[in-house]
């Protein structure tokens, strides 16, 4: 460069200006692979992955826990009753789900409920995808 000028300079910080955003603007998150051996198995292909834990500020419940249940391919696990009221969502693959009431298929991303005491049978049918529920405990 023989020569800066004002020009070059408005031309270098503009072409800066229009690449920042691409660099910082936030990425979609993604489900957070676990090892096959990672948490505690509860049925064959099934694990449960603790990852945290507080005091609840909802009068109903006294604590909240969050797990991921990650579900390995043809793995099923089957819950005879509830212990507590809880939300859950599948991040990645694709789970069915039996509640007593018929199954559904729920994709990623998909939300749902489950009462304290209600029944659910939750099975990866994928031959090679692994399927994760996220888990929010609402314990009384």
């Amino acid at each position: 460069m023989d020569s800066v000028n004002r020009r070059s300079v408005l031309v270098f910080g503009l072409a800066a200006a229009v690449a920042s955003p691409a660099l910082l603007l936030p990425t979609a998150a993604a489900a957070q692979r676990y090892h096959a051996d990672e948490g505690k198995q509860i049925a064959p292909g099934v694990r449960r992955v603790e990852l945290s834990k507080r005091a609840s500020e909802i009068s109903a419940y006294k604590a909240l826990s969050m797990v991921d249940v990650v579900f390995q391919p043809k793995s099923k696990f089957a819950n005879t009753a509830m212990a507590n009221d809880m939300v859950c969502q599948c991040l990645e693959g694709e789970l069915v789900i039996d509640q007593g009431m018929g199954q559904w298929v729920a994709k990623a991303n998909d939300v749902w409920s489950c009462r304290k005491g209600m029944p659910e049978t939750t099975e990866n049918r994928s031959d090679s995808v692994v399927g994760i529920m996220r888990v929010i405990n609402l314990a009384t």
